[in-house]
């Protein structure tokens, strides 16, 4: 189970279903909620237009024998005199709740002397207010607003009505009512109270309907969700996992020529396969190249070591052959390739240079010290850096335009906007436009005829390009105004 949901898939599927049900018992809750007020608003109208009619005929003088109300064909109806007394009821009415009294068998009034019936309706009025809600209505609905309390003509019908709900029992009928309460002042009868009710199992009705059609349609979309969720994140996925089982099979093969299967779409997906690969390629180009650096690493070796073992075998058998200027040579050639290429693999692991300041103005006068033909034409300026590794970029420029120069060398050094620029030019032959890049890669020498004594590993170049970039800057190799070759270096400033 664990595993299951530990996929992107499930969990994708697991949160949709989730949101989408939250979101359906919401709205299902707010649907059964607005039909139920709906329908209880519709059964209210209903009975506050039975009790208006009952009202009317009320106001008309008509007897209680004779209103059309009370045949209990619309719901019950209940007269009550501003005593509280009922006066007035509908046929085979057994019981009833929700209304101003349960009583179900009307009683004449008592009579009473003359303006004493608007004395004791007010008095009923106040009571009612005192029960709790100041509009009389014993269920505290809300009612249309108008005149509670208020005196009224002869003949006239309030203006407000008030809403309860309750239950009546009519020949042997049970069921749940909106009862409307409407007063009216009669001629004859003083005020009078008039309670009709609706039925309310069309509205109790309606809403089972709508629940029992939700709990049932509410699973069956939740699956539709979820399997659709399921089957278009699993196609979304499936290029991740074309991705992963070609990821892995490069891994077991070790062939790094291998790329991953790239969508033909603009999303997320075609971008990762696209870096994917572009990393692929890089560390392809990466291993490629430390072959190629351990292969030329392993032959450089190999001459100086072969050379020197030579010479010492030779003086174990002959000593008075022994040479000891070319042993020395070899030493030191061997020594210099050796702190190559440790310089090298240290740039390689991502080395970092020291942020001290140098002065390369200094500098370069330093390493140009004590070299034939060298001129320096230096402005101070400052970079921030390795001392050491700088001094060696300095030194392998100096060399390598000593060993192509006719006879003069020329440094400069000069600020430029926000750059250091130290320019190292030779009057030599030159460098072919075509070879001004080639000539930093490792182990390259563009003269294959000359001797290896002279014209050195081949890594004096590449060296100081690593560590100029190192540095975050550039070195670059063109042309100088006497038609030699001309390398310049850029720095930042400190």
């Amino acid at each position: 189970m664990s595993r299951l949901f530990g996929s992107v898939r499930a969990r994708a599927t697991l949160g949709a279903t989730l949101v989408v049900a939250v979101a359906l018992v919401a709205a299902g809750t707010a649907v059964l909620l607005s039909l139920r007020s709906n329908l209880i608003g519709e059964a209210g109208t209903r009975a506050e237009r039975s009790a208006r009619a009952v009202a009317s005929e009320l106001a008309a003088r008509t007897p209680y024998g004779r209103l059309s109300g009370l045949d209990g064909d619309d719901g019950p109806v209940q007269v009550v005199d501003g005593n509280g007394v009922l006066v007035a009821a509908s046929e085979d009415l057994e019981r009833i709740t929700g209304t101003a009294t349960t009583e179900v068998n009307p009683r004449r009034p008592q009579p009473q002397p003359m303006g004493q019936e608007d004395d004791d309706a007010a008095d009923s009025d106040d009571a009612a207010g005192r029960d709790g809600d100041p509009d009389g209505d014993p269920d505290g609905d809300p009612d249309d607003g108008g005149d509670s309390g208020a005196s009224l003509e002869p003949g006239e019908i309030a203006r407000r009505t008030t809403f309860g709900t309750g239950s009546a029992t009519i020949d042997g009928d049970t069921e749940d009512y909106r009862f409307a309460a409407v007063e009216v002042e009669t001629p004859d009868r003083g005020r009078l109270t008039v309670h009709a009710g609706a039925p309310l199992a069309a509205e109790h009705g309606a809403v089972r309907t709508a629940l029992t059609v939700m709990l049932v349609g509410l699973p069956l979309l939740l699956g539709v969700v979820a399997g659709v969720t399921w089957l278009v994140t699993g196609r979304a996925l499936r290029p991740v996992e074309g991705i992963r089982r070609e990821m892995a099979a490069i891994t077991a093969s070790e062939d790094l020529g291998r790329r991953v299967p790239q969508p033909d779409t603009h999303d997320e997906i075609a971008r990762l396969a696209r870096t994917t690969n572009e990393t692929l390629a890089a560390l392809e180009t990466s291993v490629e190249r430390q072959r190629r650096f351990v292969a030329d690493a392993s032959h450089e070796l190999r001459s100086p070591i072969a050379s020197l073992r030579t010479q010492l075998e030779v003086a174990a058998a002959h000593p008075e052959l022994l040479d000891l200027d070319g042993a020395v040579e070899d030493t030191v050639r061997l020594q210099r390739l050796a702190a190559d290429l440790l310089l090298l693999a240290r740039l390689d692991a991502g080395e970092r240079p020291v942020g001290t300041r140098v002065d390369l103005a200094a500098l370069a006068r330093e390493e140009a010290a004590g070299r034939a033909g060298v001129t320096v034409d230096a402005e101070p300026v400052e970079v921030a850096g390795s001392r050491g590794q700088l001094g060696r970029v300095l030194a392998n420029l100096l060399d390598n335009a000593q060993r192509h120069a006719r006879g003069a060398v020329t440094v400069t050094v000069r600020g430029e906007r926000d750059r250091a620029v130290v320019g190292v030019a030779d009057d030599g032959e030159g460098i072919p436009e075509a070879d001004r890049e080639r000539i930093f890669e490792r182990f390259v020498r563009l003269d294959a005829a000359r001797s290896r004594d002279d014209g050195g590993a081949g890594l004096g170049l590449a060296i100081a390009r690593d560590v100029a970039l190192r540095h975050g800057g550039t070195l670059t190799a063109g042309a100088a105004p006497t038609g030699g070759a001309l390398f310049e270096l850029r720095l930042p400033l400190a």
